[in-house]
């Protein structure tokens, strides 16, 4: 069955649909000698190559479940120190998605399913991600409705969230958008400063191990995920 070639790499594990595009409009694909174009399609009787590396559809995908640090960067590039590839150290090529800021910990996930990191980015702004925060400040309801509402940064207002008090600084948002370093401009809206912050559910992911380490996700949660992203194995 012929696919498209993107698909193709993301599939491989090699990189993501984004990413490959990319690569094929720089040059850097070919199939059986010839150079790749964006809509190219390839089976498995074809002989794809990126830099002269041949490429090989994947079979067998991880999904994980990681614990970030604080002042571990949400990055595959390796040039860059305190990257999360090296951190972790996992035997095969796998790349996150989404991200997470260097100054915060929790939940993220990493997979050699570049197709599913696609889906999961196109419909980022439709899932359930969890956070507990503590500030510099005490947490009024005045603030946690204001915060809900929605918070003018970045040029644009925040979606509607849920806020919640769970303690004199600290309280639970859930957002189902991920501008950058989001909570902390919103929170500085307000004049109030993050002093941690730790994510610690996506979507029906909850966070359930020590910091800095990683679990394979269970079928169950595979299953969930699959069914939520209408994605095919």
């Amino acid at each position: 069955m012929e696919t498209r070639i993107n698909k193709y790499l993301s599939e491989s594990g090699f990189c993501s649909r984004r990413e490959a595009d990319r690569l094929i409009e720089s040059g850097h694909v070919k199939i059986n000698g010839n150079l790749a174009l964006i809509g190219s399609k390839v089976d498995d009787n074809d002989i794809v190559t990126v830099d002269q590396k041949v490429v090989t559809r994947k079979k067998d995908f991880v999904y994980l479940a990681f614990h970030k640090p604080i002042g571990i960067v949400s990055t595959t590039d390796q040039s860059i120190k305190d990257n999360m590839i090296d951190y972790i150290h996992y035997p095969e090529r796998i790349f996150h998605i989404g991200r997470l800021d260097k100054d915060s910990e929790g939940l993220i996930l990493l997979t050699n399913d570049g197709d599913i990191v696609n889906k999961i980015l196109r419909a980022e702004n439709k899932h359930e991600k969890e956070y507990i925060v503590t500030t510099n400040r005490e947490v009024t309801s005045q603030f946690c409705e204001a915060m809900s509402k929605g918070v003018p940064i970045l040029d644009v207002v925040t979606k509607p969230c849920k806020v919640e008090k769970i303690g004199n600084n600290a309280f639970k948002i859930i957002l189902i958008e991920g501008l950058n370093r989001q909570i902390r401009r919103m929170c500085e809206y307000f004049n109030y400063e993050v002093l941690s912050l730790k994510r610690v559910r996506i979507m029906h992911i909850k966070l359930d191990i020590p910091v800095g380490k990683y679990r394979m996700l269970t079928k169950q949660e595979q299953a969930i995920l699959f069914e939520k992203l209408n994605h095919k194995m």
